[in-house]
């Protein structure tokens, strides 16, 4: 028996394969941290088809955040200005379904909202899907990957038919060119990275071209770096169509026989000349003819893009252009080739499957289609008409609706939206009116534990078993190697007592989770999808699995049939390599879009664009890393990138602190004067809320402006003023008490 449990990295979409032991091995030191204190040893896993053994820093030191700041028990107060009190997960859950009930029969359950998080494990979103889609009526289900790839989503819809990344990571090795747009890939997705620059060297021939107005580590690898104004996406994609179209770089065969809408399109492109969009874009005519040229001349291009695409009120019309490119060239189905999405949370891909975004519904069905209501509430058991026909409150309507009074408790589970979500004073201000508020994190404080009524401890990464799906559609079983501390519990354990305590008693009758899955995968019959041939006993026997994978495949890894396309094994399979998609017609549409810019350009008062993202070693707001000494040393601060030409013009000077304002908020940050900046462009992390540094939350500064498909914000930019500060201001001294908690 080996003394390694197998599981998944819990922090990006690449899903690196993990191997995790025990501190102390027979024969073996104990392993410590720098502290002295035993943790368990952490490798990556060589036989996982994602990653193949390669870890980064996150996934190497993550054990060592397991026993940290954590929250043991349950804890409540009747009042934001009163001092939690433990109470007993019995007395936790009376409170809540008591809750829950006056609110539905009061308000409605349209009151009633959760919002959840890409680190769930797809049994924890499919059980909230059910309780609350299901049982309680309303599709309030919202979670943090509406901040994250909800673009992508609505993207792939609209011009495929179904959502899913079509491409797989093998195509990063077979690619002639690899366009990468709006992802500082090295720091992001550094493993996904490292595979694409290993091979990338090693033939000169391929080309590499990334888009971005930052000269990034990722940017630094590119034969082509555009760095672009921001918000001008739409027309640097338009502008390498237009070239496309005019250099007889276009697939009329694959067009005329697979795809809609080319004419509206090729209007459009129309008003894009090279000398337009250059001006428009900030960068040379020669530069975007040397781009529309790699892609023209390449036989397999692959598109690779994350939040600086997604994170836009023109985010589902960018992700239309970027897949435009394809379709016209027929870049698609075939290996080396694609519009690859890099999912930037490490199951936002399981709660898409499960429907875990408020206009979804388990199988990659939507709310609005009676159809697909119909299939979901038989399968459930429940009355016609249950459940609810109008899309739910996104995360950002469910602050609005703590400002108006129509939400009258919210449940939040797993994620940290006093830093996240935009306008965060804005979303504080509604946070503290919120007449109950339930969190749920492993962790004890986080900058949204000063809101809740309500703690609940949930057991975290290594403590529950349960299933992930990463960027590529690679399903992996995450096991349990150790127990939850204290009275921590699954956050779908917790989810289910809440709903039999409510009276669903068989609706909940889960022994365990590979239960849950079992019935959920159920949803996915013939859906595009398809996961029938995967269990949890499979999952442990074949290891990682792709889908689609109907059950008429299970335990096979030799060449199948899957809704009538041909994959060969249990990884490295593609969508539409039949060149049909899941339109009405089996024709991918295009999507024809003008350029709409930024939702809040700069002005004469706002003078810059600010833009933000995130450093190599942290995750999202520092709930896991900020606890992990190493990574704490290799980011200690915050700081605001600005070019030499701005940075002069103003006074500033490297360390100096400059004071950000925008219409809604102000933060203070050590200058980082670079030239890897665009002049007129500043750049701040997005990881640092109030725990962990004075004044330097960037989303103090941003605004909620989203585009209207996908309804996902415009984090990525906004307007700015820069104000040099000569007092000395000291970052906040964040080490934090362990928790008795």
């Amino acid at each position: 028996m080996s003394e390694f449990t197998k599981t998944l990295c819990p922090y990006c979409g690449v899903g690196c394969g993990l191997e995790v032991s025990p501190p102390a091995q027979h024969n073996k030191a104990t392993n410590r941290d720098s502290q002295g204190n035993p943790t368990w040893r952490v490798r990556g896993d060589k036989a996982h088809p994602s990653s193949q053994g390669m870890v980064c820093v996150k996934g190497a030191t993550i054990a060592e955040s397991l026993d940290k700041n954590r929250l043991h028990y349950p804890m409540v107060r009747d009042s934001l200005d009163q001092e939690f009190r433990r109470v007993s997960w019995d007395e936790a859950f009376n409170i809540i379904t008591q809750r829950i009930q006056t609110v539905r029969f009061t308000q409605g359950p349209e009151a009633l909202c959760m919002y959840g998080s890409g680190q769930f494990q797809t049994e924890d979103y499919y059980i909230a899907q059910k309780l609350l889609k299901g049982c309680l009526g309303t599709n309030n289900f919202d979670a943090n990957s509406r901040l994250c790839m909800s673009s992508a989503v609505s993207g792939y819809i609209q011009s495929f038919g179904a959502d899913g990344p079509p491409c797989c990571y093998e195509d990063l090795e077979l690619t002639d060119c690899a366009f990468l747009i709006g992802t500082n890939t090295a720091e992001c997705h550094p493993i996904v990275f490292n595979r694409l620059a290993k091979y990338h060297k090693k033939n000169r021939k391929v080309k590499m071209i990334v888009v971005d107005p930052r000269r990034t580590p990722t940017a630094e690898a590119a034969d082509l770096h555009l760095a672009i104004r921001p918000g001008t996406d739409i027309d640097l994609l338009n502008g390498i169509a237009h070239l496309l179209m005019r250099w007889d770089y276009i697939d009329t065969m694959f067009m005329d026989d697979c795809t809609s809408n080319f004419p509206a399109y090729a209007e459009v492109i129309r008003h894009y000349p090279p000398e337009v969009v250059a001006r428009q874009c900030g960068i040379s005519i020669e530069d975007l003819e040397t781009a529309a040229r790699y892609w023209g001349e390449s036989q397999r291009v692959l598109s690779l893009w994350s939040m600086g695409v997604n994170q836009s009120s023109e985010g589902t019309a960018k992700v239309r252009t970027i897949i435009n490119l394809h379709l016209m060239t027929g870049q698609i189905g075939k290996p080396g080739a694609g519009p690859f999405s890099l999912t930037g949370q490490p199951n936002a891909m399981g709660g898409r499957e499960a429907g875990g975004l408020a206009h979804l519904l388990p199988g990659y069905r939507v709310v609005k289609n009676p159809q697909h209501r119909a299939e979901v509430e038989q399968f459930w058991g429940l009355k016609p008409g249950q459940i609810s026909p109008n899309p739910g409150l996104t995360a950002w309507d469910m602050i609005t609706g703590l400002e108006n009074g129509a939400v009258g408790l919210l449940w939040i589970a797993a994620t940290n939206p006093a830093v996240s979500m935009p306008d965060l004073e804005r979303t504080k201000k509604a946070l503290l009116r919120s007449p109950f508020t339930i969190y749920q994190d492993a962790y004890y404080p986080t900058e949204t534990s000063a809101y809740a009524h309500v703690l609940l401890p949930a057991a975290q990464w290594g403590e529950k078993t349960g299933v992930m799906t990463n960027s590529e559609r690679v399903v992996t079983l995450c096991q349990a190697f150790r127990q939850p501390p204290r009275e921590a519990k699954a956050d779908w354990e917790i989810f289910a007592e809440v709903g039999r305590r409510l009276g669903f008693e068989k609706e909940f009758a889960f022994a365990n989770s590979a239960e849950v899955y079992a019935e959920f995968v159920k949803l996915t019959k013939t859906r595009p999808c398809d996961m029938t041939g995967i269990s949890h006993a499979q999952l442990q026997a074949e290891g990682p699995t792709q889908w689609p994978h109907p059950e008429e495949s299970r335990g096979s890894r030799e060449a199948g049939e899957a809704g009538g396309e041909v994959f060969a094994n249990r990884s490295g399979k593609r969508l539409y390599t039949n060149l049909r998609f899941h339109t009405s017609d089996g024709r991918a549409r295009f999507g024809a879009y003008y350029s709409k810019g930024l939702a809040e350009p700069p002005d004469p008062d706002y003078p810059f664009v600010l833009t933000n993202g995130r450093l190599y070693g942290h995750w999202h707001t520092q709930t896991r890393t900020g606890r992990i000494e190493k990574i704490c040393k290799m980011h200690p601060e915050p700081f605001i990138e600005i070019h030499p030409r701005d940075a002069a013009r103003l006074g500033i000077v490297d360390s100096m602190y400059v004071e950000v304002r925008s219409r809604r908020g102000k933060a203070k940050f050590p200058a980082k004067v670079t030239k890897a900046i665009a002049p007129g462009t500043v750049f701040v992390p997005m990881h640092w809320g109030y725990l962990w540094a004075d004044n330097a939350e960037a989303n103090a500064l941003t605004h909620p402006e989203s585009c209207p498909d996908s309804l996902q914000p415009e984090l990525k930019a906004c307007a700015v003023q820069l104000i040099p500060i000569s007092v000395e201001v000291t970052v906040k001294d964040y080490q934090l008490q362990s928790s008795q908690w």
